[in-house]
């Protein structure tokens, strides 16, 4: 039993045992599988939407509005006389070409619509009652060019988050997985992006303490911290994000504005600015634990003047975009979640089939993903079986 199991106490003397909050709950389980769907609906809908002319900016309010609706379609009655919080847990970000993740852009900042050939990386996540789920996708907008460079790229990474979910069971360390990334890696001749990392998740919690790093920092990665070992415990949830470059694999923050904050629930401050405290006002009262955009905000005017201070002391934590310069990237993520039944994942699409490459993978990668395919073969017949019975009864 995991020690978060320990503190889950029993009904005593008529108070109320404390909320089971993780897998071990079914409720928790439906919830995250509910919110997996949504994520993968609007991962559907965007990749749809991703043509030659497309604006960014529609597109981020075309999957904010997808998540928003299909949420607000389930959990309606009312609990205790409140409804159950759902929505979007991550802003729908689109990043194009070398901008590798967390771009969003404001209405004033618009950037060109997307041309035939653009490389673009999808990124978003949705909850039902605090229970999130998060996906990423790379693609190609129009009708992609023969690109060895890019597929060769798009496959290790794609490979890698398939590997690494596979990797994520009870018992298994973080080490574990990044050493399985960095095989993955040095088999396609590709290099993992230092800066990006996994995270476990829980309830309104998008980046728990429980990391996994994709790379081990080397002497020219000392700006990388180390991250603390630790072990997975059935039961937990991780975001499996990542991303690959063809070039150094150092992605750092350049021009483009950062629109893509969190509240830092542990830092206080007594703001001077009248605008940071609106803007501080409002974070509290409308997102008081996951990320946002300020383009969400109910003023645009007074979000720019006043978020500056909010950062310096603290009390928010920007996502800035990130950009690869040195080569071409792939971006994937999906959620797992770690059953007693082994590690499923739930989220996230199937690699773009005009991404293919002659290189092949090592051999302990290969036996992984053929162990990955028969399992999902196997799952897909019996699905087959279950709906073709469920016809022949009708």
């Amino acid at each position: 039993m995991s020690s978060e199991q320990e503190d889950i106490v029993d009904e005593v003397e008529g108070e109320e045992a404390e909320e089971v909050t993780d897998l071990s709950n079914s409720d928790v389980c439906t919830k995250y599988k509910e919110a997996a769907n949504i994520v993968n609906l609007g991962l559907e809908g965007l990749v749809t939407q991703c043509v030659p002319g497309a604006k960014i900016l529609d597109l981020c309010e075309f999957g904010h509005s997808v998540m928003e609706a299909q949420a607000n379609k389930l959990y309606t009655k009312k609990v205790a006389g409140k409804t159950i919080d759902r929505g979007v847990a991550f802003p729908v970000c689109i990043s194009v070409n070398d901008v590798v993740c967390n771009h969003s852009p404001l209405p004033t900042e618009e950037t060109e619509p997307l041309k035939d050939g653009d490389i673009v990386k999808i990124d978003l996540g949705c909850h039902i009652d605090g229970y999130i789920t998060v996906a990423a996708h790379t693609l190609v907008v129009g009708d992609p060019p023969k690109d060895d460079e890019l597929s060769n790229v798009a496959v290790a990474a794609y490979n890698a988050m398939l590997v690494a979910a596979a990797s994520i069971t009870a018992g298994k360390t973080n080490k574990d997985v990044t050493a399985a990334i960095e095989r993955v890696a040095k088999g396609y001749n590709v290099t993992p992006i230092s800066s990006v990392r996994m995270h476990q998740m829980k309830r309104y919690v998008l980046d728990g303490v429980k990391e996994v790093a994709l790379k081990e920092p080397t002497p020219d990665d000392m700006e990388e911290e180390k991250v603390p070992d630790c072990t997975f415990e059935q039961a937990e949830v991780y975001a499996v994000d990542v991303a690959m470059s063809t070039g150094d694999g150092k992605a750092r923050p350049t021009e483009l504005r950062t629109t893509v904050f969190k509240r830092n629930v542990e830092k206080q401050y007594l703001l001077k600015v009248k605008a940071s405290r609106q803007v501080l006002a409002e974070v509290d009262k409308k997102y008081p634990t996951l990320p946002f955009t300020l383009r969400h905000l109910s003023d645009l005017r007074t979000a720019r003047l006043g978020i500056n201070e909010c950062i310096a002391h603290g009390l928010l934590t920007p996502y800035p975009s990130l950009h690869e310069y040195s080569g071409k990237v792939a971006h994937f993520k999906c959620t797992v979640l770690l059953l007693p039944s082994g590690t499923a994942r739930i989220t996230g699409l199937n690699l773009p089939s005009y991404f293919s490459t002659e290189t092949k993978p090592d051999e302990e990668t290969q036996k992984i993903l053929d162990e990955i395919a028969a399992s999902e073969a196997k799952k897909a017949a019996k699905k087959a079986a279950k709906k073709a019975a469920k016809k022949n009864k009708k």
